[in-house]
């Protein structure tokens, strides 16, 4: 097999924050990259035409999972993408680097913690974010990956890609062409450096579900005995179709219909079982065995941590508990694990 992997995430420490609510603005991102706790930082998922966030009924909520009160361990969502699109999220980028220049980091001593930007949209419109992204890299002294998302549930009438083997096949070979493109001298992406992608899978739930990601990815790899293009999968996002009731009048805390995905405590279980069987079932192909897995889902605490990682997570990612206890969690996390990452 010829040896063609694709570049890696070099993230240190292995700690990030995932791609959610708490990673939309300039200063949530600053925030996030100033915390020496955190080895990159995810940009919340963003449209290259933006989305039409509507305030009524994009929300989410805090709660007990057990009791349905006020905040404690969980999340619940119907939010949907960022309002920012694609361009913006560069452009902050792009200031914080520049900021970090101007306090005297050199362009030449490129600084080792950068961003994973999360993207969606249709197979085209996700192979131009990648060559967005890949172009933005040239003026940006941060490490930059890209992230797309194909676990939400917003594209009408159709269910998440990551849930079909021919949707996702259909968005790797986009991906696939758009890297390619990258080494060669014509097209849109000519010369533009080859950055690390991932995907960001839904929360899987049997066998079959495994699979079909795993002949996806593999069917990307078989070309002249390529290894697979893609980098990282990030698993996993919320868990969609939970209802959250007010603890007093039984009525939904979201907006009608009230459902939305589900993050925190109770999705930790479910994401950890997702993490160990991605990572057993990458090892055992090797087109596959270079995917790292991000691992996301119910971490709040350094023993979440720890977990993550001894299923097989590369990197750990904190969504709820961010929004629970804002940037010191990953501080919290740190000074629990006394420097044992």
């Amino acid at each position: 097999m010829v040896n063609n992997k694709p570049p890696v995430l070099d993230i240190d420490p292995p700690l990030v924050n995932s791609a959610n609510p708490w990673a939309t603005t300039l200063d949530d991102l600053r925030s996030l990259y100033s915390c020496t706790s955190t080895g990159a930082v995810t940009t919340r998922t963003s449209l290259i035409g933006g989305f039409d966030h509507d305030p009524s009924k994009h929300q989410y909520v805090l709660f007990d999972a057990a009791t349905h009160a006020a905040a404690k361990n969980a999340s619940l969502n119907c939010l949907g993408y960022s309002p920012h699109t694609l361009e913006t999220y560069l452009s902050f980028i792009k200031t914080i680097s520049d900021e970090q220049q101007q306090e005297g980091q050199q362009r030449t001593a490129r600084p080792t913690k950068g961003f994973i930007v999360s993207v969606t949209g249709t197979p085209a419109e996700v192979a131009a974010s990648y060559w967005l992204v890949a172009a933005a890299q040239r003026h940006v002294a941060l490490p930059l990956a890209v992230e797309v998302n194909l676990s939400c549930p917003n594209i009408p009438d159709k269910p998440p890609p990551a849930y079909s083997r021919d949707a996702l096949a259909e968005y790797l070979a986009a991906l696939s062409t758009a890297t390619a493109a990258t080494s060669t001298n014509n097209g849109p992406a000519a010369d533009l450096p080859r950055i690390p992608f991932g995907l960001k899978t839904p929360p899987y739930t049997h066998a079959a579900q495994f699979s079909a990601l795993m002949d996806a990815l593999a069917a990307t790899g078989t070309d002249a005995g390529r290894v697979s293009p893609v980098s990282f999968l990030t698993a996993t996002n919320t868990l969609g179709s939970c209802l959250v009731l007010s603890a007093t009048g039984l009525n939904p805390v979201l907006p009608a219909p009230g459902v939305g995905g589900l993050g925190g405590a109770p999705l930790h279980p479910l994401a950890l079982g997702n993490v160990a069987t991605l990572r057993r079932m990458l090892d055992a192909d090797p087109a596959l065995v270079h995917v790292q897995v991000v691992g996301v889902g119910g971490v709040l605490d350094a023993d979440g941590y720890r977990r993550m990682r001894s299923v097989g997570a590369a990197v750990v990612g904190v969504g709820t508990g961010l929004g629970l206890r804002g940037v010191s969690v990953f501080g919290e996390i740190e000074a629990r694990l006394g420097g044992l990452w």
